[in-house]
């Protein structure tokens, strides 16, 4: 197990040393075969991390394909309308992007984890709204369904989940954000079911969502311990959703507050155990996380690969300004990060379906894209120059949209201090 890549011509090479007595060249030529051959097997069984399956590869290019001719049209008008165009969400549902982890059984791709992140990263390099439509849908909602549903949950949610129902994650509250676990909406028992009330701040997707997912505390007096998932459906009485935050970025992308007054949900509408909503929070934001890594990735390629080809068009003082060394210098910097963040986010995610610790991975890549976008959508706006501030370019778009990565689904301050609590742990031997 500590060395999974020998093979049966390593085993018989270290039997040998055993067995027999070589001479000194013997021994020292045999030494020098079996380094070869062991360094050739590792070589051979560990490929890069941009290797993707042929799978992952025929998703990847049929998404970048279709982000192109099927939300690049619609993204300038949602992004002023304040609205996700009803075609688009639609056609994601179709393209079968909204159940990529779901098993065909229920109408889902049947697809991986990884593949997840990159429909992300490829969605956000053309509209980062849209990516978080997908991210939340996949990492969030249709995870904690397959994990934790039960076989009827699961036969009445997930087949609309991947065909035409959107679903919506309620976590945060206007006095919970980072420090979530201080939510106040209640859940308060009675014969067979519960009644929720409280209110719920900054929920995505809030708009035109068919399910929530509320976390609710059943027993104040135990603390978090009392957290609770519920399944509530959006036409449920008592439940309100409020009007959308007219926000900075990701403006396509509704956010709303909710309110619970009284909303009455049945005992079997709960989802996983009661008292355990706390961890399927925590599991479910670790991962995430990377698809928010993933998401941010998406954006500082998508805003690069625009800015980019002006670069090396523009011409001053009789050449491009791609061509002046201080230009060169900052491009090849933030392309060097880009890089840096995919493979994060790639290993993160890799660490994650193989079943391996990834927690502070995935911290790591979550942090990292976010800044890298910040810095990436900064400096392409100065490439750019004047034009880079107007909305003739979707540059301005990007800077807007990307700011949002340091603060949701962990801010930068929580990433930092959940790495520092495993890297203090590292230490302790």
């Amino acid at each position: 197990n500590k060395i999974p890549f020998f093979s049966p011509t390593h085993i018989s090479a270290l039997l040998s040393f055993f067995l027999f007595k070589p001479t000194d060249k013997e021994r020292h030529v045999g030494q020098l075969e079996f380094a070869l051959s062991l360094h050739n097997s590792v070589v051979g069984s560990f490929p890069p991390l941009q290797t993707y399956s042929e799978e992952e590869n025929m998703m990847r290019e049929a998404v970048k394909k279709y982000a192109q001719e099927r939300i690049a049209p619609f993204v300038s008008k949602m992004d002023e309308n304040s609205a996700m165009d009803e075609d688009v969400i639609k056609s994601l549902f179709e393209q079968g992007l909204m159940g990529i982890e779901i098993d065909p059984e229920y109408g889902g791709t049947g697809s991986t984890f990884f593949s997840s992140i990159l429909v992300i990263e490829e969605l956000a390099k053309v509209d980062p709204s849209v990516a978080v439509l997908c991210d939340i849908q996949n990492t969030l909602i249709n995870t904690l369904f397959v994990k934790l549903g039960t076989p009827a949950q699961k036969e009445q949610y997930l087949s609309r989940l991947s065909t035409d129902m959107i679903g919506s994650f309620c976590l945060s509250e206007a006095e919970a954000g980072s420090d979530a676990f201080a939510l106040k909406t209640r859940a308060e028992k009675h014969k067979d079911y519960y009644i929720i009330n409280g209110s719920k701040m900054w929920i995505s997707n809030a708009e035109h969502a068919g399910v929530f997912l509320v976390m609710a505390n059943v027993d104040p007096s135990a603390g978090y311990r009392g957290i609770t998932c519920f399944i509530v459906d959006q036409d449920t009485e008592g439940l309100e959703i409020c009007k959308k935050e007219n926000k900075l970025g990701l403006r396509a992308s509704s956010t709303c507050p909710l309110n619970f007054d009284n909303v009455k949900v049945p005992e079997k509408n709960i989802l996983g155990q009661i008292g355990h909503g706390y961890k399927y929070a925590i599991g479910m934001l670790n991962e995430g996380r990377i698809g928010i890594a993933a998401q941010m990735l998406g954006l500082a390629q998508g805003c690069f690969d625009n800015t980019i080809p002006y670069t090396r068009q523009r011409v001053q003082f009789g050449k491009r300004i791609f061509d002046f060394q201080g230009m060169q210098h900052q491009i090849a910097h933030v392309a060097t990060q880009i890089e840096a963040a995919r493979l994060l986010t790639y290993n993160a995610a890799r660490l994650k379906e193989a079943g391996r610790p990834f927690i502070k991975e995935a911290c790591m890549a979550k942090y990292f894209c976010a800044e890298l976008a910040t810095l990436t959508t900064s400096k392409c706006i100065e490439w750019m120059g004047g034009v880079g501030f107007t909305k003739d370019y979707p540059i301005e778009k990007y800077y807007r949209d990307c700011k949002i990565g340091t603060i949701y689904e962990g801010t930068t301050n929580v990433q930092l201090s959940t790495m520092a609590k495993f890297i203090d742990k590292e230490y302790d031997h």
